[in-house]
């Protein structure tokens, strides 16, 4: 059975494809162009995506009825027509847990970057800037004692809160099952950490009016999905001083950024770095093979389906 890869995978995860299947890949870490995608689908049984690919109608008409599973390489899956997968009869799977502790990770590893200013000490160290050591040089802040506010505390958001609490923060959140008000949070919170799914719901969640509700001294960020915050809106609120700082892995039009956050020194940017270790990556890639010979090979239905109701295995 022949599946389509829209990325080069690591080496463990391309053997055990091509042990199972007959298997076609993307050679460039760029996504494929849409004209690529739609004859690199055609007539696969099975596709692995990434959320760089937008998998819509025409993609899944392109592979043909023989399509029966699509594994998304990835925790979420915005970028996927579940709709239209679901009328086609297409099972959707996702990567989850996975990656949970190696996001969590970078979450606070952003959270130090910023507040200790390690980015901002970095670049001034490569401009070959005059400096010494002084009192009040580089002053930045400590993670202790501060008080965390987790939007999402789903399996990253709980994670985070973990690794927060050994660094002494005290944690708050807001979530579908409680929590504070999320107005609540956003102006008690010293830290407010993004780990929320993208829905119409949490579209620009953080826009202008979120923003003006955040404390000056308080911090963004944001390792969930990139158009939860408006850019502009952020990028406004940093250089009028209504934020101390932002930090940002994922972004609303990726990979480009708002340029108006390029030239920040409080704004520390990193290129969806969130579940990039390889452990994770290769455990992300296994699931993704696990889902098509569940389906594709053995007629089950796979875990972490979506969609289990869209159809059942042959």
């Amino acid at each position: 059975m022949r599946v389509y890869v829209t990325r080069p995978v690591p080496p463990t995860v391309r053997g055990a494809l091509e042990a199972s299947f007959e298997v076609s890949f993307h050679p460039s870490e760029q996504p494929p162009a849409r004209e690529e995608l739609l004859r690199g689908a055609a007539g696969a049984a099975g596709l692995v995506t990434t959320l760089g690919d937008r998998v819509d109608a025409g993609v899944l008409d392109a592979a043909g009825p023989g399509l029966r599973v699509l594994a998304n390489y990835a925790a979420g899956h915005d970028n996927v027509d579940l709709e239209a997968a679901n009328a086609r009869g297409v099972l959707v799977t996702t990567t989850p847990d996975v990656l949970t502790h190696a996001t969590a990770e970078h979450t606070m590893a952003l959270q130090l970057a910023l507040v200790r200013r390690v980015a901002e000490g970095d670049r001034m160290i490569r401009r070959a800037d005059a400096w010494l050591w002084a009192p009040t040089f580089m002053v930045g802040s400590g993670l202790a004692g501060r008080t965390l506010g987790i939007v999402g505390l789903g399996r990253i958001g709980s994670c985070v809160a973990r690794l927060a609490e050994a660094f002494g923060m005290r944690v708050v959140h807001t979530s579908r099952a409680g929590g504070l008000p999320l107005a609540e949070l956003l102006r008690e919170a010293d830290v407010v950490s993004l780990h929320c799914p993208l829905t119409p719901e949490t579209f620009h969640l953080i826009d202008e009016a979120a923003l003006g509700l955040m404390r000056p001294e308080a911090v963004l960020v944001n390792t969930s999905r990139g158009a939860v915050v408006d850019e502009a809106a952020l990028a406004h609120a940093l250089r009028a001083g209504r934020l101390a700082g932002a930090a940002l892995d994922v972004f609303e039009h990726e990979p480009a950024v708002h340029p108006d956050l390029l030239g920040l020194e409080n704004v520390v940017l990193t290129p969806h770095l969130g579940s990039a270790t390889a452990e994770a990556r290769e455990a992300m890639g296994m699931l993704c093979v696990e889902a098509l010979r569940t389906v594709l090979l053995e007629g089950r239905l796979p875990r972490h389906a979506l969609n289990s109701d869209a159809c059942a295995p042959a």
